[in-house]
């Protein structure tokens, strides 16, 4: 398999309604996907690379687009970014995720010169939880019940949040 990132594109949109209209997709997420247009994605790929937030496509040796890999609140003066992503549910199990991590790690550590990158995870999310913790991501710590997760028929439900981190000497 020779997975790559390269700059989200705006052919990507149609991948990445597919996973953000996907309720098994999107479930994962604070944020409500379900709703979101093709004018607000193609607005967001349009944005999607600056030097706080660099939002990669995953694409497959074809060029086609697999996922979004993300480095978000870059700081350089702290040497730190959060890491974010998401694969389309097709692509699931076959290594994608595991190339890109190691990617955009080594783009992290190696290009942008951080020290640390680090994620939040829900904690029922366990497919993510192992694949984090499988990769070398240290478990920090918990943040429980702390954001409120869209739900259908108004019933607020909190979501308890998972932080790991990988440290630059500790990612091999």
């Amino acid at each position: 398999m020779d997975t790559m990132l390269r700059k989200l594109e705006s052919r990507d949109v149609t991948g990445m309604l597919e996973w953000m209209h996907d309720e098994c997709v999107a479930k994962n997420f604070r944020f409500d996907f379900m709703s979101m247009t093709r004018e607000k994605a193609l607005d967001f790929i349009s944005h999607s690379f600056t030097d706080e937030n660099q939002h990669f496509a995953i694409v497959d040796a074809q060029n086609n687009y697999v996922g979004t890999i993300s480095l978000k609140n870059i700081s350089a003066a702290d040497g730190n970014a959060e890491y974010a992503i998401v694969l389309r549910r097709d692509f699931w199990g076959k290594g994608y995720a595991q190339k890109a991590t190691a990617e955009i790690l080594d783009y992290a550590f190696n290009t942008l010169n951080l020290h640390k990158v680090y994620l939040n995870v829900l904690d029922e999310n366990v497919r993510a939880n192992k694949f984090y913790q499988k990769f070398g991501f240290v478990y920090e710590g918990t943040f429980k019940e702390h954001l409120s997760l869209p739900q259908r028929g108004g019933v607020t439900k909190y979501g308890t949040l998972c932080w790991y981190a990988i440290i630059r000497n500790d990612s091999g």
